[in-house]
């Protein structure tokens, strides 16, 4: 019994022995690649970005960077200057370098730092079998396919796979994608110095490439190179001096197409379908880019801004949309990608700036919604105070410096007034204004308690692609469409992985804003009378050919922002002028002076392409923009906005017509309302209330009160009163 015992036990031990080994070894080996994928023809496939027609934009990891090559056909340097830098034992050894182990050891016992030897053969197993992760069990699975890659392989073809399948750098794997990266030819024509600082890259192709930051150290590389060849007797002194001293012609860098564009495209598609789909996938990827639209914006932005060196502007942006389907067809995001004197590389699309005036029409379009205004409304342009509890007066001026008296909302927006816009903000409450901005699509303003009455003259800060969501609402009549950037994402096989179907977008958006209200702003940005007693009868807001543009310029009263955003039914465009470290601009840059001459030419070159069908609109269409049916139409007195007192062949006063939601033509009959008020006897203005008793004078005059209860004489020499406002209004 005893012996049965003690064998049943040692049956035990042998079964646990034995499981607990098979068990390490599926960990260990479970789902590892074989080594003869090594020689698989599957190279990783590059992702290519197409416009909307097809024309390429940019392309991660390109096909002909993998082109193989065979290792006879390489020069005998090629293949000596790898060997001497990465591996000079590489033909004696069988995958692994004693040293390198006894290193490694080491590094992991005493350093405590997970280190390995690096013979050609580990690093071709590490870079095309497995993960870059640092872990025991990585290093076990390197150690064992290292060991079979030797076995399966000749040194010929392990050197000539290693050639083939190691990052050079950039978009580069391999020495044949290398060398037409970095020198633009054929790794057999390679120089001996071409071929030696190419041999240098792949210990840290970022840190050596000849394009990174610090191109010096590429040539320090590239001479170790020629070192360790000359001590391993590939070479002669002569031959590495000679090499070392030769001049190194790099091939010209062929900047992408839309770059920032593209690059933001990259970043969605790999927070998406991850970095390694992206980079190895063979991704094809339609967006909504209009690369010939792009191009000339790109030219636009750069020759334009060059213009305006001596109003020290320094950079422009731009973005192209289609109101109704929210594609970007267009994206500039600085004057050169390249530039250095204005980080060129900062997409100001994506960027929070200040924009002005330009946020003015939502304002306007706010309180006409909710019927605290109409077009017609007269609104004092006075100098006035606003006075918050807590906070010091708040007493704001008109970009001339001016005050035009009682001007109705269409000319105060259209001439872009600021006290009549400070006056409509607050009687919409700036709480409700970011709630509705919010709604319109701008996602930076978040807590109405960051902001003040400013908020209308540009105080917050907005992105041009927000803002061309904003607009797009009311090019759109009320509906937002969310902008979109990729039409269809396929793989090299054709397998779909996304598409959109532009016609269900186009029925899908959201209404914020009624079609009514829209009319009334886009109509009003559409009025050359409205705007021509800032801007002039003939400005860049006139785009030639198309009259059916609504615009609005923006500058920020310290002069670090200009922006011009207009829009038709068939493209919105925002145009941004300034310097990215918010240096101010000389005062010569106005609305009409900086962005728009960029928005004026965008404008006009979209639009002749979208009248001609380019992106499948209706030819012809309406009049826009269009009357809708919740409008009306009415006259009324040119000064006050309320009906003429007589019929029209004798209305009694100067008239003109007006839009108006339907159900908010004015009630009130101009009738010509007299009162006794206090004068300023000094300049026959209303008085202030701290005026001496003894320089006041009570007379009779026409007057107005305006929707902030501000007293206006209608027929004062001066057409201007002082005003202090308590704000929030009770």
């Amino acid at each position: 019994m005893k012996f049965l015992s003690l064998k049943n036990i040692y049956t035990r031990k042998k079964v646990i022995f034995f499981s607990v080994l098979i068990g390490i070894f599926l960990w260990l080996f479970w789902g590892v690649p074989l080594p003869t994928n090594l020689s698989s023809d599957e190279y990783p496939v590059s992702t290519k970005l197409f416009d909307r027609n097809g024309k390429l934009i940019y392309e991660i990891y390109s096909d002909k960077r993998r082109t193989p090559i065979k290792l006879d056909e390489l020069p005998d340097y090629v293949k000596e200057a790898t060997i001497a830098i990465e591996d000079k034992n590489f033909y004696k050894h069988y995958g692994f370098s004693y040293s390198g182990i006894a290193r490694a050891i080491y590094n992991i016992a005493i350093q405590r730092k997970l280190q390995g030897g690096s013979t050609l053969t580990q690093q071709l197993v590490k870079n095309v079998l497995l993960t870059p992760e640092r872990t025991v069990r990585r290093k076990l699975r390197e150690f064992f396919l290292t060991i079979v890659v030797e076995g399966v392989y000749s040194k010929n073809q392990i050197l000539e796979m290693y050639l083939n399948q190691i990052p050079y750098g950039s978009t580069a794997y391999g020495i044949e994608a290398a060398a037409e990266l970095y020198f633009d030819k054929s790794a057999k024509d390679l120089t001996l110095a071409e071929a030696t600082l190419l041999a240098g890259l792949p210990a840290a192709p970022s840190r050596y490439s000849p394009f990174g930051s610090r191109p010096e150290l590429a040539k320090g590389r590239q001479e170790a190179v020629l070192r360790r060849m000359l001590e391993d007797n590939y070479l002669s002194g002569e031959e590495a001096d000679k090499a070392k001293d030769e001049e190194l012609k790099y091939a010209e860098i062929t900047p992408p197409k839309a770059p920032h564009f593209a690059l933001w495209i990259k970043e969605q598609l790999a927070e998406k379908y991850g970095e390694k789909v992206v980079e190895q996938g063979g991704l094809r990827v339609r967006t909504t880019l209009d690369l010939e639209l792009q191009e000339f914006a790109q030219d636009t932005v750069a020759t334009e801004v060059a213009k305006l060196k001596k109003q020290r502007v320094g950079n422009g942006a731009v973005i192209v949309t289609r109101p109704k389907t929210g594609e970007i067809l267009a994206m500039v995001g600085s004057k050169d990608y390249f530039a250095e004197d204005e980080d060129g590389k900062v997409n100001v699309t994506l960027a929070k700036r200040q924009p002005g005036s330009s946020i003015k029409p939502l304002n306007y379009a706010l309180a006409l919604r909710d019927e605290k205004i109409t077009a017609a409304t007269a609104i004092a342009d006075v100098p006035t105070c606003f006075s918050v509890f807590g906070q010091p007066l708040y007493c704001p001026s008109n970009y001339d410096n001016t005050f035009h008296g009682l001007v109705q909302a269409r000319f105060a927006l259209g001439n872009s007034y600021n006290l009549p816009a400070v006056r409509v903000l607050a009687l919409n409450g700036v709480e409700n204004f970011v709630e509705f901005a919010k709604e319109m699509g701008l996602t930076t303003l978040t807590d109405p308690s960051n902001y003040g009455l400013s908020l209308t003259l540009g105080g917050g800060e907005v992105r041009p692609y927000d803002m061309a969501v904003a607009f797009g609402v009311l090019a759109n009549g009320g509906i937002k469409q969310d902008l979109i950037s990729i039409l269809k994402v396929e793989d090299w096989k054709g397998k779909v992985y996304e598409e959109v179907d532009l016609d269900k977008i186009e029925l899908s958006g959201e209404r914020v804003l009624s079609s009514d209200v829209s009319f009334l702003i886009s109509h009003i940005l559409h009025d050359n009378n409205a705007r021509s007693q800032a801007f002039g009868e003939t400005s860049f807001l006139n785009v030639r050919g198309h009259p059916e543009v609504s615009v609005k310029t923006g500058t920020t009263n310290d002069r670090r922002d200009n922006w011009t955003v207009g829009y038709s039914k068939y493209a919105a465009v925002v145009t941004w002028v300034g310097n990215n470290n918010y240096t101010p601009m000389s005062g010569a840059v106005s609305g009409v002076s900086g962005a728009s001459p960029i928005w004026n030419r965008v404008m006009r070159e979209v639009l002749d392409k979208a009248e001609d069908g380019f992106y499948d609109e209706d030819e012809e269409g309406h009049a826009w923009p269009g009357q809708t049916e919740g409008v009306v139409g009415a006259n009324i007195c040119a000064t006050t906005g309320y009906l003429p007192p007589g019929p029209e062949d004798n209305p009694g006063c100067p008239t003109r017509f007006e839009y108006f939601l339907r159900g908010t033509v004015p009630g009130k009959v101009d009738t010509g309302e007299r009162l006794d008020i206090p004068i300023d006897k000094t300049t026959g203005q209303v008085a202030p209330p701290e005026l001496p008793p003894e320089l006041i004078e009570t007379q009779n005059h026409p007057v107005y009160t305006d929707p902030l209860g501000t007293l206006y004489c209608l027929d004062c020499p001066i057409a201007s009163a002082s005003a202090t406002i308590r704000y929030p209004l009770r």
